[in-house]
């Protein structure tokens, strides 16, 4: 039954994150934390978003903007590396309620005139750095880098795939550090893959869901997910 309950949910978290960009980790999470413990409930957790977001990715490939990808990329991975290698040493509980505390900005600025500022290229390395480093203390931060994207104003289906690009790129970096630190052993490796198909299904049913939903209510269902993550992240 833990099985069938792991693999509905993954399923479940990866139709959410198929649709909105974002919030099948913060979904996933707890429950793969209460199966397994908690030390290995992250580099779990990768492995399964690593195939969730490729799959994400190849569905929507026409649409990838990549100019904003690789320049968000270029300091997603390094820091990235960083933050998976001081992933054991590091307290993640107050940084989880930072976190919460700007997607209810986010949300709150969507509703003013600033809703139509586009972020300029030349600030997406720095902001990738920061969700890199925060995605491997904190378990994930994609819905801090759903916010990102979401100010470069892209169309849903482009903004969806171009996320899960950088978000492969992050979580691509953290395997290879839990690995080498032995963060990510083979039982862990099992039960992620595991996960992964149950993932890249839920990605296909989400790419479906996105195509049969308007603007308005693709702008709905975010802003509910945003906060939802932000009250998850200050429970957490």
């Amino acid at each position: 039954m833990d099985w069938i309950l792991l693999l509905f949910s993954g399923w479940f978290a990866a139709t959410v994150s198929g649709a909105a960009g974002f919030g099948g980790a913060l979904l996933l999470l707890p429950l793969i934390t209460h199966s397994i413990g908690a030390k290995a409930a992250v580099p779990v957790l990768t492995i399964a978003q690593l195939s969730g977001n490729l799959s994400r990715a190849g569905f929507g490939y026409k649409d990838i903007r990549w100019r904003p990808v690789l320049l968000f990329c270029t300091g997603a991975v390094p820091a990235s590396a960083l933050g998976s290698r001081l992933f054991v040493e590091l307290p993640s509980s107050t940084i989880m309620k930072v976190i919460g505390i700007f997607l209810v900005l986010a949300v709150v600025l969507r509703h003013t005139p600033f809703k139509n500022y586009r972020s300029p290229d030349k600030v997406l390395p720095a902001a990738g750095a920061v969700v890199g480093f925060l995605s491997a203390v904190a378990g994930s931060a994609g819905p801090l880098g759903a916010a990102v994207f979401l100010s470069l104003q892209l169309p849903a289906v482009a903004y969806v795939a171009s996320e899960a690009v950088t978000a492969s790129f992050i979580h691509i970096t953290k395997s290879v550090v839990f690995g080498k630190y032995m963060l990510l052993k083979f039982s862990d490796l099992l039960l992620g893959l595991a996960l992964s198909g149950s993932m890249i299904l839920g990605s296909f049913t989400g790419r479906k869901l996105i195509q049969r939903l308007s603007e308005k209510h693709f702008d709905i269902l975010v802003e509910v997910l945003l906060v939802f993550s932000a009250i998850s992240l200050f429970i957490r």
